[in-house]
């Protein structure tokens, strides 16, 4: 069985070397939804395969670091990388170019972290990240699943490389929840939401 919750979050970014003109060499936003997708052969204690309610938590959190602010791809030159940073409190930074595509591909790479490294109290068996899905406008989106996540011909995505800006870091829930996600340090689902 597969089940999906929807995220939202607004976003500017510049997509250097895409075709179109005025989304490679002009600073844009879009009004992104983003849809994460699970699947499980069992259901919990509750007959779902994970409840709606645990998403708010951790992966909200990492899906709405991107609201409100601007993504930078790391090769771009420093001194719009500065500027930037200068100018807006809240930015996030990517070992990748942020498209569409690249969007989808490192919220996989992360919520799939985060759920490997969750413990479930609830009965919850088996449950894995199946893709995201990422729309960039109404007519636009990108679906990534775990091949194209951690695709070396897309370019790997490391969570080292993923940098949040302080701004964004203190909105999370638990500041520290980064951090803990890129070490490596369990979780456990709380028993009520």
């Amino acid at each position: 069985m597969i089940i999906r919750k929807m995220f939202k979050f607004e976003n500017a970014h510049i997509v250097r070397g895409c075709s179109t003109q005025k989304c490679r060499a002009s600073l844009h936003g879009h009004s992104y939804r983003v849809e994460l997708l699970f699947e499980s052969n069992f259901l919990d204690n509750g007959h779902m395969v994970y409840d709606f309610g645990l998403m708010k938590q951790n992966m909200k959190a990492l899906v709405e670091s991107f609201d409100h602010a601007i993504t930078l791809w790391s090769k771009d030159s420093q001194e719009y990388k500065d500027d930037m940073k200068k100018h807006s409190q809240r930015w996030v930074e990517l070992p990748v170019s942020p498209s569409c595509e690249q969007f989808s591909r490192v919220i996989f790479v992360m919520i799939d972290k985060l759920l490997k490294l969750t413990s479930c109290v609830n009965g919850e068996k088996e449950v894995k990240l199946h893709s995201v899905i990422v729309h960039e406008t109404q007519t636009g989106y990108a679906q990534a699943f775990y091949e194209d996540a951690y695709s070396k011909n897309m370019g790997l995505i490391e969570l080292e490389d993923i940098v949040f800006s302080d701004e964004v870091r203190d909105g999370f829930g638990d500041v520290n929840l980064w951090e803990r996600v890129k070490s490596g340090e369990a979780f456990v689902n709380p028993t009520t939401v």
